[in-house]
């Protein structure tokens, strides 16, 4: 819910099973609207920055960034259908909800790690505004 800034979680009856506080998009790098789905779920992961996707500062080389809870991405990234998107924790916990993303749905490392535990490929994202 990008307006609440939050992402709420429903099992397969539609009962609410978790809500986290979320930070969602901004106005230069909106999240997408309407449904996605679940394409991956990787815990850990590794981090490539691509300037094709967004430019931070004057960098336009692709970079890797190891895994750990400290990356871009913090511990999970869990890939949607919608390339370059994703649902992430993140190194910062404390800004979720204050600064804005570019684009993907950042959550704090355990909620994300929750979530991932929750989700499988397939599983439908619907973006609400």
């Amino acid at each position: 819910d990008k307006g609440r800034e939050q992402l709420r979680a429903y099992d397969r009856n539609g009962k609410m099973v978790s809500a986290y506080p979320a930070t969602i998009g901004s106005a230069s790098t909106p999240s997408p609207s309407g449904k996605v789905e679940v394409a991956r779920v990787a815990l850990n992961p590794e981090y490539t920055y691509n300037p094709k996707n967004f430019v931070q500062g004057d960098n336009h080389s692709i970079l890797t960034i190891p895994p750990g809870p400290n990356g871009p991405v913090g511990s999970v990234w869990i890939a949607l259908s919608k390339k370059s998107y994703g649902i992430h924790g993140t190194p910062n916990p404390e800004l979720i909800g204050k600064t804005n993303s570019h684009g993907c749905i950042r959550l704090t490392n355990w909620d994300a790690q929750e979530l991932a535990a929750l989700v499988t490929k397939g599983v439908t994202v619907e973006f609400v505004e």
